[in-house]
């Protein structure tokens, strides 16, 4: 489910738009453009070769699933014994984080959010991403260069990085008004901390009114953080292997190979910081403390 929801929040062309429109004619230039290039586009319906990826993982993904857990076993075996063995290690190492009680309401989000990133990270470094599509050929004949690829690494593009981050604050904030209730939520960000009494307690007042407005300043500021992370991070790692593969005509696929191997891990790493600070910053509003009452929905 949330694969469904990143996928559609992620498809409008939110930033570089306009630019992107016109790809076609200003593309010349070596080296993966910060943009992702427009594959189609009339009237408010835009497609991009990211959302094409996207799309393509996402149904992949549902795909397997459920040919998977199509007929499933007591014993599972084969692709039932790989999903359940992937679910079961996310959930205890999620249930660790963030305790048994909010696993139970977030762990589907978390786990979609997890496998998505991952899978596409990927799908990403696989050869015909970026390489196939449309260019101008030189003077010989020869095509050095793909103007406009068919297929864009998802999380090179800022578009889908910070639509995954949009709808976790969206969730974000309904699991903070669940476990709070709409009161305890302002009291969480703006409520004194500690035991006391008098004019130190006015004092104490005072002081985490203003925590509490810094606080939300760095609230409203995590799904931007969140997604120059990850778009950051992969944006980087496909930019080098695309400079290390220009390097030699011939032998550019060998310089690049230790890079590429690099970016598996990049890609591993990524998706698990995203999962883990998400987990994190929910932990953080929904948690009590000692003596404090839950206002569990």
């Amino acid at each position: 489910m949330a694969v469904l929801v990143c996928v559609w929040v992620a498809m409008p062309a939110v930033f570089g738009s306009e630019a992107a429109a016109g790809h076609g004619e200003s593309h010349a230039a070596q080296g993966l453009s910060a943009d992702a290039p427009v594959l189609f586009h009339k009237g408010w319906v835009m497609i991009n070769n990211s959302m094409v990826l996207t799309w393509v993982v996402a149904l992949l993904i549902i795909l397997f699933a459920r040919i998977a857990m199509r007929n499933i076993r007591e014993v599972p075996d084969g692709a039932q014994n790989f999903w359940e063995w992937v679910i079961e290690g996310l959930y205890n190492f999620l249930e660790e984080i963030v305790g048994h009680h909010l696993i139970r309401k977030t762990f589907w989000f978390f786990a979609s959010v997890f496998i998505f990133i991952l899978v596409t990270n990927w799908f990403g470094l696989l050869p015909g991403v970026g390489s196939i599509g449309w260019g101008t050929p030189d003077a010989s004949g020869a095509l050095h260069h793909i103007e406009l690829p068919v297929m864009r690494g998802t999380n090179a593009d800022f578009n889908m990085t910070f639509g995954i981050s949009c709808v976790f604050f969206l969730f974000w904030t309904i699991w903070a008004i669940q476990a709070n209730g709409p009161g305890g939520f302002l009291l969480h960000l703006f409520g004194p901390k500690g035991d006391t009494t008098g004019m130190l307690k006015v004092l104490m007042v005072v002081v985490f009114m203003a925590v509490g407005v810094l606080e939300v300043v760095s609230i409203l500021f995590r799904p931007i953080s969140l997604s120059f992370r990850l778009y950051g991070n992969i944006f980087a790692g496909e930019t080098m292997l695309e400079s290390m593969a220009m390097l030699s005509p011939t032998f550019g696929w060998l310089i690049a190979l230790p890079f590429y191997f690099m970016e598996l891990m990049v890609g591993l790493v990524q998706a698990l910081v995203f999962m883990l600070l998400t987990a994190v910053f929910t932990l953080l509003i929904c948690e009590h403390e000692e003596g404090e009452p839950s206002h569990q929905h």
